[in-house]
């Protein structure tokens, strides 16, 4: 089978592969530009669905919906570096920061204290020899999706 084939069977809507998520399962949201606003801006809506999911990420900069109030029953972020998309969610105590450096986060995962179960990451289409990639933003991602 070619390639081409394989990866068009493999696609999705952002709705149908979603439902992996669970309630109380960890899901890392890729960090920085690399942050997947249409997989997050979905996960908000499954928020009828689904209980305590929690969503870790380093620092982002763009809007995650799933921490706004109404969702906090849904989805409590886990932020790893603090940025303003979810200053306001920790200071009313709807979201935690973790303070770390940057190189322990995979020792974090990799220990299995800090297991993921979904890993919700933005990657390039495969080349011709099906290799993809995470473009200028991998910090942990890689570990995480491991």
């Amino acid at each position: 089978m070619s390639l081409e084939i394989e990866y068009s069977q493999k696609l999705k809507k952002a709705e149908e592969a979603l439902k992996v998520i669970e309630s109380g399962m960890r899901v890392w949201a890729h960090a920085n530009s690399g942050c997947p606003t249409t997989l997050m801006s979905v996960l908000a809506e499954r928020a009828p669905e689904v209980r305590d999911v929690e969503v870790c990420h380093l620092l982002s900069f763009t809007d995650f919906p799933t921490a706004e109030p109404q969702y906090a029953a849904s989805f409590r972020h886990r932020s790893l570096f603090i940025g303003s998309n979810v200053r306001t969610a920790v200071a009313e105590g709807r979201a935690d920061y973790v303070p770390i450096h940057l190189h322990e986060v995979e020792l974090l995962m990799e220990s299995g204290r800090f297991p993921i179960d979904v890993a919700l990451i933005q990657v390039t289409p495969p080349d011709r020899h099906g290799f993809v990639s995470m473009g200028p933003c991998v910090e942990a991602t890689l570990t995480a999706a491991r």
